[in-house]
């Protein structure tokens, strides 16, 4: 019957041990010493440190860039084309939860509206001269919905009138 052997490490050596004869001596190896090789570093590690900050910081760049880049091109597709500018509300008034009357300005014609949801009705219009409105007179404050209250009932009134 042949002889197993079991290897078993020892420090820096190795042992040779043979379990199933008995009485049998150990036979070991020399032990080989240990030599674990100290670097000493050639180059400092600011290097290293200032190339990772100028890579981090351009590709912060780059974002930034491409955000600016979007918002740009956001602003430059969202903008009305054509008669945006003409037309301009001068304000509104609740006459329900859903409903609103508004003024609108569209040249020199203003339009009363009422908008509810799912439709929009001219209820009366005028010329830009014609309106009674304090915000046209340079220096005086007034609350907005106040005048233009007034200026509705005035318009109803005068319109029933006819």
């Amino acid at each position: 019957m042949p002889l197993q052997r079991l290897t078993v490490p020892v420090l820096a050596g190795t042992t040779t041990l043979a379990p199933l004869w008995p009485g049998a001596a150990l036979a070991q190896t020399a032990p080989t010493p240990i030599s674990t090789p100290i670097s000493t570093p050639t180059s400092s590690p600011l290097p290293e440190l200032g190339a990772s900050l100028l890579q981090m910081a351009f590709g912060l760049a780059i974002v930034i860039a491409l955000l600016l880049a979007s918002l740009w091109l956001i602003r430059r597709l969202g903008a009305p084309r054509g008669g945006g500018a003409a037309i301009k509300v001068l304000g509104a008034a609740a006459v329900g939860p859903r409903e609103r009357v508004v003024l609108v300005e569209l040249g020199d014609e203003v339009l009363v509206l009422g908008v509810a949801p799912g439709s929009v009705s001219k209820l009366h219009d005028m010329k830009r001269s014609a309106l009674p409105l304090a915000a046209d007179a340079p220096g005086v404050a007034t609350p907005a919905g106040r005048s233009f209250a007034s200026w509705l009932k005035q318009a109803t009134e005068h319109r029933n009138a006819r």
